[in-house]
This record gives C-alpha cells, sequence and structure tokens, in this order.
C-alpha cells in the first residue's frame, strides 16, 4: 500500500540509507520513525518536513501525497551521468586554468556521457578545468562544456572564453589580437599578481574550442 510511510522508506532506499542513518539526518530521536513505520502510525509533521528540507531533490507533493513523480522538477533539469551515449560526452582530460606544461595526449575514449539538456548538442565534449586564473568565472574543479571552433583565430569573437591547445599545454583564456601581428593575447580573469596576461603566436595553437558552460564536479 502506497503511504506516506511507505515513500520515506522508497527515499531512504533510494538514498542508500537505513531509516535510522534517516532518523539522525533529521535530527529525530531514535526510532521515531522506524517504529510508525513498524506500527503503522502518523508521524508528526515536522519531521516529514525536515525531510523535504534535507532531500530537496524529492518532490514534496509525492512525499506528502504520493503525486507526480518521486523527483522534483526542478532537479529533472539537473546533470546525469550515464553509460548509454545520452548527452554529450566526458574525457578525463585536464585544461589548466594556467600556463603549466602537460604530456598533451588527448584521450579517446569518453569515460561516460553527461546528460544535460542545455549542452547536449552536436560536437560537445566535457572536460576538466584545474587551477585559478579564470576565477570567479570558472573554479578549480569545474567540468567545462567544449566545442570546437574552425574559424581562423584572427576572426574569433574577442573576448569570449577558449580552450586553447598547444603542444606543451592546454589552458582555459580569453583571446585578443596582440599589437605584434600574427600574436594573440591569452587574458586571466583573476586580477591577482599571480596570474598574468601572456601573449603566444598564432602559429603554437593546435586547436581551439569555444567554452560553452561549466557545471560544478557533482560525482
Amino acid at each position: 500500500m502506497d503511504t506516506i510511510l511507505s515513500r520515506i522508506q522508497d527515499l531512504a532506499s533510494n538514498e542508500g540509507i537505513t531509516i535510522g542513518a534517516l532518523e539522525r539526518i533529521i535530527g529525530a530521536s531514535k526510532g521515531v520513525l522506524s517504529r510508525a513505520i513498524s506500527n503503522g502510525t502518523d508521524i508528526q509533521s515536522k519531521w516529514v518536513q525536515r525531510i523535504v528540507e534535507n532531500y530537496p531533490q524529492y518532490s514534496a507533493d509525492w512525499l506528502l501525497s504520493g503525486r507526480g513523480s518521486m523527483l522534483s522538477d526542478r532537479n529533472k533539469d539537473l546533470p546525469t551521468i550515464n553509460q548509454e551515449f545520452t548527452g554529450a560526452p566526458y574525457y578525463n582530460v585536464d585544461f589548466i586554468g594556467g600556463f603549466d606544461i602537460i604530456i598533451n595526449d588527448q584521450t579517446t575514449n569518453p569515460d561516460y556521457y553527461i546528460n544535460y539538456p542545455p549542452y547536449n548538442k552536436e560536437g560537445v565534449v566535457w572536460c576538466n578545468l584545474t587551477g585559478h586564473s579564470m576565477e570567479p568565472e570558472l573554479s578549480n574543479g569545474d567540468i567545462i562544456a567544449l566545442k570546437e571552433v574552425n574559424a581562423p583565430i584572427p576572426y574569433l569573437p574577442a573576448g569570449e572564453i577558449y580552450g586553447i591547445v598547444t603542444e606543451d599545454y592546454r589552458t582555459v583564456k580569453r583571446i585578443r589580437l596582440s599589437s605584434r601581428e600574427g600574436y594573440v593575447r591569452l587574458i586571466p580573469s583573476n586580477k591577482s599578481e599571480e596570474y598574468c596576461e601572456q601573449e603566444i603566436p598564432i602559429a603554437m595553437i593546435q586547436k581551439v574550442y569555444a567554452v560553452l558552460g561549466s557545471i560544478r564536479k557533482f560525482f
């Protein structure tokens, strides 16, 4: 029988926790939920409210009445990962928010796919961002959505954020043309003294990716 007590059990099972653990999370005394579930008795509304507050990814309407789906509508738009080729591929490759020299091999097979509708587009890939030079816009540990651009570098929209691949490094910066012919300026967002603007020859750049967006690492 579908009751609020059975739905609380379903929530705990979906989270991979025991009812006792759920009691501790919401600040209830030991046995408050388990006794109600065992005896089929009502539980105080404050404990239901605590569950809703601690697990906003679940629909309050579903928990209280059984109507609708278990997950809240706002959770439907959150990114998820899968191995079923749904969404855009994620490659465990670091783009450096700085100029660290790295072994610049490219991963050929994705670890998995990230299903996030705003970025489920042809040619989009997800990679890691490490370093702090693009903060506060992009943070160390973010996962960034990239799409390769094929336009000549002098004709790229100025001031946009790009992932740049050379023989020696991958970095994420804003690009502007230099006053020196055949060069571009790579500009960090972080204005601290640790991060400085750099100029490099266009000929060094092997690939350019538009940075479409980012998400905090969620897994």
